[in-house]
């Protein structure tokens, strides 16, 4: 249940402040609390929550087992919070995070409904001073940003968008009091992650459901199902040994599917033979194509995958036109983010459902009645906007981010994202993003890669604190190093591949340079590289003298 405070009355001046106040921004907020850090939290929304504040569509669910997704750092909250699913809903999950702010009581350093404008660096100073659509001023010599990978949400340009008499919403800006869809003739444009979650359920309740699809997806059975009693006891005897298991892993993941122990494929797509790949297909179904260690990497491997994946489609999808539709055929497995589904495919088997190619029939104009394509006009009631994000970067960029001499970070980044472990930037001293691009971020397990960032610049500001140091920024060297070390480990592999286009990529933005922006290493390996950097004194920074505020 959300708590509601009273706006905390501002200072002038902080040591941290902190934008965001979704899962990174609370535990970051947690540790520099109990260093006795003045630190004030900047939302734009009402509560906390981040991701799981404004994603409320029907259907938003983890697409990891939520025993995983969750705090490692509180024992007590880790054993006391029980969770009902495998793979928590988005209304739980906020309720998990509500529950832990108000134990700790962290809450009362947030300033809610407060959008920060811009972020300058002050050289004289040697701090940041930034502005809120609310009139504040708030200085403060460290800053981080906590603004998420997935926040700054997109809207396709099509014409007449503005023009449409019915209900429009995005599902990534969903409104608490929800959107009435009960016997609504509702349209629905993308079929990304949050449109294969959200279509089953608007299903159940509408009174027909158009899917316009622009891109077809891969998307595997989630196995969402109760969590039992056992399920509980038997990760909490074992929970130390599954934290240390993530924090090593490639993905942050120790947890498969279904919850049983994840184990890395071995066995080849490649070395079977027809036969046998179709026998497994009709023992696994759509889980054959993520059972082999060489179809991520192997393009002829992929390519067999891929058909296996199409046979399954058309044996769920009665319709062969429909099916032939829903088919990816452009792109490889794996080059896009992989999408879990309860029941998608089997919902367009429904009378009232039906899907729109856009490839065959694009979208002309938004009409004050519905959607025209190519073809048809589509009457509607209520339009959703299932579109995407502008990732990693663009809650960065929309906010006017100024460092030494006034460089504007959205110039710097104009041909790409460059920063130092994903966690800093050169010209921008004391500034910090969380899982920023260049980390493992959107490739892992996230509530992994928060904790490690946060406890990584927790660190950071303890060192510089008691080392008497003012100013920390990497070297030009340094950014460039890992810059071309990230997209090193990228290439060969199905993420760059030349008919690979995803928000990875940073593909569906227009104008926005393509660059693969996570980093494929693992957060294993990513972690042991921040670890040795931080233990040779902080290596490829520069660390200037003179002191963070005694508290």
């Amino acid at each position: 249940m959300t708590t509601t405070v009273e706006r905390p009355a501002l200072s002038a001046d902080y040591d941290v402040l902190i934008v965001g106040a979704g899962f990174a921004g609370m535990y970051q907020l947690y540790r520099l609390r109990n260093l006795g850090v003045r630190t004030a939290v900047i939302e734009a929304g009402s509560d906390v929550g981040g991701t799981w504040y404004w994603n409320r569509y029907p259907g938003a669910r983890c697409d990891v087992a939520s025993l995983e997704y969750s705090y490692s750092w509180s024992k007590d909250v880790q054993n006391d919070w029980v969770w009902s699913e495998l793979m928590a809903s988005q209304p739980e999950i906020e309720r998990y995070l509500q529950y832990v702010v108000d134990r700790f009581d962290l809450r009362r350093d947030v300033l809610f409904n407060t959008r920060v404008k811009s972020a300058h660096y002050d050289e004289t100073a040697k701090g940041w001073t930034l502005t809120t659509d609310r009139g504040d001023t708030l200085r403060a010599p460290f800053t981080i940003m906590a603004t998420g990978c997935l926040s700054a949400p997109m809207l396709p340009n099509i014409p007449g968008i503005d023009s449409f008499q019915g209900t429009s919403v995005q599902t990534s800006l969903w409104p608490k009091e929800g959107v009435e869809l009960t016997g609504k003739r509702v349209g629905i444009i993308g079929t990304g992650s949050s449109a294969v979650q959200a279509i089953p359920e608007i299903a159940k309740v509408a009174g027909s459901l158009t899917v316009f699809q622009r891109t077809p997806t891969y998307t595997w059975p989630a196995n969402n199902r109760p969590l039992t009693d056992e399920d509980q006891r038997k990760v909490r005897e074992t929970y130390d040994q599954l934290r240390e298991t993530e924090r090593n892993s490639l993905a942050g993941i120790a947890l498969g599917l279904g919850g049983a122990l994840y184990a890395a494929p071995t066995t080849k797509i490649m070395d079977l033979s027809e036969e046998e790949r179709r026998a497994a297909l009709d023992q696994h179904g759509f889980a054959v194509t993520r059972m082999f260690a060489d179809v991520p990497t192997n393009m002829e491997a992929n390519s067999v995958a891929r058909e296996l994946y199409g046979e399954m489609v058309r044996r769920v999808v009665k319709d062969p036109e429909t099916a032939a539709s829903l088919m990816p055929t452009e792109h490889p497995i794996g080059c896009k983010r992989a999408v879990i589904d309860t029941n998608y495919f089997g919902t367009f088997n429904q009378p009232h459902v039906s899907l729109v190619d856009l490839r065959k029939d694009p979208i002309a104009e938004i009409t004050p009645g519905g959607i025209r394509t190519a073809s048809r006009e589509h009457d509607l009631d209520v339009i959703i906007y299932a579109t995407g994000f502008d990732a990693m970067t663009g809650a960065l960029n929309r906010i006017d981010i100024r460092g030494r001499g006034g460089e504007r970070l959205i110039e710097k980044w104009a041909d790409g994202p460059r920063n130092y472990l994903g966690l800093m930037v050169e010209g921008f001293p004391n500034l910090f993003t969380i899982t920023g691009p260049g980390s493992p971020s959107v490739l892992s397990n996230m509530m992994v890669s928060i904790e490690q960032h946060v406890d990584w610049i927790t660190d950071c500001l303890e060192h510089l604190r008691s080392h008497g140091i003012e100013t920390m920024e990497p070297e030009l060297e340094a950014e460039d190093r890992w810059v071309d070390h990230v997209n090193n480990v990228a290439s060969g592999t199905m993420y760059v591949a030349p008919s690979c286009h995803s928000w990875y990529l940073g593909e569906n933005v227009p104008g926005k340079v393509r660059q693969f922006m996570p980093y494929i290493g693992g957060v294993g390996r990513y972690r042991q590289k921040c670890d040795e950097i931080a233990a040779n004194g902080y290596s490829g920074f520069v660390l200037g003298k003179a002191a963070l505020a005694a508290v």
